[in-house]
């Protein structure tokens, strides 16, 4: 029997505030039965452990990362199911040998979530000063789907022109900015609206949040009813 090819999606973390976003991201892909290959940038430890108090390690990626998809957006531990890790492989930021740091490597797509002003500067550039840079380079020049989700208010000129960039060369750029047409009630609806709108970028189905149907009140028939799908 032929064994499957492996050909995951990579999520690149960055240092943005938003790591609930990488995490629901996260989930929503093994659910969904992808493969994950996960760069988690320098800067993005330190938000993460702001954020969450989990220190994310090289040597200890496993349970950091099992311990970080079970905290609920407000913190709360074991908040989701710890899910299966077999199909993630973790590559250190300063990796630029890693499998994605080049084209030849089969993936389908990268999706930076959250991505910082200061990734989206060095992506629209071309700059490759960590593997998160690199394997978003690589990601475009290969005309391959690159989803980035940046994280940043107000927005100044030279991050707009970067933004604008990013568009031409043919990434999806997809702000952080959740709706509330979906019924949310706790700050997850929130972040899960977000996390499933990357989701629909990369074509990965998901029941993250509520549709929109053409029905107006719709949000307030789900809170009634406990909330969303």
């Amino acid at each position: 029997m032929t064994e499957r090819k492996r050909t995951p999606w990579v999520v690149g973390v960055s240092g943005a505030s938003g790591t609930p976003y990488a995490a629901a991201v996260l989930r929503g892909l093994l659910a969904a039965g992808e493969s994950v290959d996960l760069v988690v940038s320098r800067a993005s430890r330190l938000t993460l452990l702001d954020e969450t108090g989990i220190a994310f390690r090289d040597a200890h990626w496993r349970d950091d990362l099992g311990e970080w998809l079970a905290r609920g957006a407000d913190g709360k531990p074991e908040t989701f199911a710890r899910p299966e890790l077999d199909e993630v492989r973790y590559w250190g930021a300063g990796d630029l040998a890693a499998g994605p740091s080049s084209g030849s490597y089969p993936v389908k797509g990268m999706l930076i979530v959250p991505a910082s002003t200061a990734c989206v500067a060095g992506v629209a550039l071309g700059l490759s000063k960590d593997l998160l840079q690199r394997v978003a380079s690589v990601t475009l020049k290969e005309r391959r789907r690159l989803v980035v989700a940046v994280r940043e208010t107000p927005l100044n000129g030279q991050t707009l022109r970067h933004l604008v960039a990013l568009d031409e060369a043919g990434a999806v750029v997809l702000p952080a900015s959740p709706a509330f047409y979906t019924g949310a009630t706790h700050i997850q609806d929130l972040v899960d609206f977000v996390a499933g709108r990357v989701l629909d970028a990369a074509g990965v189905p998901h029941r993250l949040y509520r549709r929109w149907e053409g029905e107006l009140g719709g949000s307030r028939t789900a809170r009634g009813a406990g909330g969303g799908d």
